[in-house]
């Protein structure tokens, strides 16, 4: 006991009985605290390298017994254990709730939710013999606005929809932003929108090593808060209900480029002129006149009307010519795999099955949006 001068000359000096006493309790006391001392440094040592503290098996009566709350293992056969310590749930059947409705209206969100959609067709694509089992598959999803009739009430619903895109790379990472009430269509990236790609694991695959899944799935996830909204600029809010997901392919010519049709926003008062002109099928001449009789156009705006629409139409061919051309320099340094891949790329589209919680779905096509075209098969 070095250190204790005084516990040292307690014991060779001697003392009384209660004094010796004292002394044989104190040293037995540190010593074993000493012990215990050294016993956690090693515990704790070890365990910052990260070897697990060895539980000592506990004895208990049979009746009992409980179910360990660690997560079962491959080589557990018992799934009442996983869905008896998991209360949020989210398997394959109910996890279109987790993909975005892209383009649909904020405050229209809640009127999609209040039903028990079923996309069980969906849950049995990723099944063995389902087009998606096996697959790397992007997942988002809009509304299509239908008139049902459900409990012998007939309405105009939102119905949601999931669009599957079977690729080994994401289709895109653009956001298209367009609509009637726009001039303009914007392309800029999803995450200028809060929106991006993020992989999705079913709950019963969650403590599965990743690799090992038969499907990998990745979900258009959308972090903007709706509680946050108010504090945007009303144009910015707008924007969620203008998105379009994008969608660009080069083998396929746009029907942008196609087209031959310009819109035309003439600024005049008391209000502008709008309307559409084709220059393939429209003469310039005999349009303006038409405006004119119809009062759309005065007659001392003719020529600079008529001035306005050849710029826009010279405008539209110059892009036309620039898209073709980009898409043709795309292919050229294009890779052989990049090609097969966008060759063997498909497009699923899912609508709700029919069930009593949910209004029936009668109208269903093959169409996403102006972008992604027509998919290859809807379910």
């Amino acid at each position: 006991m070095e250190g204790l001068p005084w516990l040292t000359f307690v014991r060779k000096k001697g003392g009384s009985d209660f004094q010796q006493h004292i002394v044989r309790v104190f040293i037995a006391w540190f010593s074993l605290d000493l012990s215990l001392s050294k016993c956690n440094l090693v515990r704790y040592v070890t365990l910052r390298k990260g070897t697990k503290r060895r539980r000592e098996p506990r004895h208990e009566p049979q009746h009992s017994k409980k179910h360990s709350t660690k997560p079962p293992s491959e080589s557990e056969d018992n799934p009442e254990l996983h869905d008896e310590y998991f209360d949020d749930k989210c398997n394959l059947q109910d996890f279109w709730r987790e993909v975005f409705l892209v383009g649909t209206e904020w405050d229209q969100l809640d009127s999609v939710y209040q039903y028990k959609w079923n996309f069980s067709n969906l849950e049995n694509a990723f099944e063995e013999g389902g087009v998606l089992h096996g697959k790397k598959v992007y997942l988002f999803g809009c509304t299509e606005p239908q008139q049902v009739c459900f409990k012998d009430v007939e309405k105009v619903i939102l119905v949601p929809i999931i669009v599957a895109v079977v690729s080994p790379f994401p289709p895109s990472d653009k956001i298209g932003i367009t609509s009637v009430q726009r001039e303009t269509e914007e392309i800029i990236p999803m995450k200028q929108m809060k929106m991006d790609w993020i992989p999705y694991i079913p709950s019963e695959d969650r403590y599965t090593n990743i690799d090992r899944l038969k499907s990998q799935i990745f979900i258009l996830s959308c972090t903007q808060r709706r509680a946050a909204l108010k504090h945007l600029k009303l144009d910015q809010v707008k924007k969620y209900e203008y998105c379009l997901p994008y969608f660009y392919h080069p083998f396929k010519e746009d029907e942008l480029e196609q087209s031959t049709e310009v819109q035309i926003l003439f600024p005049t008062e008391p209000k502008p002129v709008f309307c559409s002109f084709d220059w393939k099928f429209n003469d310039l001449e005999e349009f303006s006149d038409e405006l004119i009789k119809d009062e759309e156009l005065s007659a001392d705006q003719k020529e600079e009307f008529k001035d306005f629409v050849k710029e826009k139409v010279r405008e539209a061919k110059k892009a036309n010519k620039e898209a073709r051309e980009a898409r043709r320099k795309a292919i050229e340094e294009m890779s052989e795999e990049t090609k097969v891949a966008f060759e063997n790329m498909r497009f699923y589209k899912f609508y709700p099955v029919q069930s009593p919680d949910s209004p029936p779905v009668s109208k269903k096509c093959h169409v996403i949006n102006r972008y992604y075209g027509k998919a290859h098969e809807y379910l």
